[in-house]
């Protein structure tokens, strides 16, 4: 599965969380991930997010785990998408290091093929990311 982070899709959150989220952010520093999943194929198909996706630090031990997830179900349960649409949906994590330059974004899906994995992420000043999975 072939991954491309991108800039700015259409993501809509619940309101309320969001106020939520944006108190949180300055007092707990988490990490957010918005995803945009494309079924290119004529038949449906099948996502979701296990709980054991972490975000790990290059230059320390330091793993952030996933603490929320929005419009994705948790595995073992699967949410289907439509044959040639798409699906956004929004993982929020609990914070990286000050010092984390670069991370990895890693779900472990117990030998299960289609594992989520993003490789060297240059971390930015909001801890917001955009990714779209092909």
């Amino acid at each position: 599965m072939a991954i491309e982070i991108i800039t700015k899709p259409k993501v809509e959150i619940d309101p309320s969380l969001l106020n939520d989220l944006k108190t949180q952010i300055h007092e707990q520093g988490q990490v957010i991930f918005h995803c945009l999943y494309n079924n290119r194929f004529f038949f449906e198909t099948a996502i979701r997010i296990w709980s054991s996706t972490y975000l790990y630090d290059h230059h320390s031990d330091h793993k952030s785990e996933l603490v929320h997830a929005e419009k994705i179900v948790y595995a073992p349960e699967w949410q289907m998408v439509p044959p040639m649409s798409s699906s956004h949906f929004t993982l929020i994590f609990s914070g990286l290091p000050k010092s984390c330059t670069l991370f990895d974004f890693v779900e472990q899906t117990n030998s299960e093929q289609g594992a989520f994995i993003f490789k060297n992420i240059e971390r930015n000043n909001q801890d917001v990311y955009y990714a779209r999975i092909k």
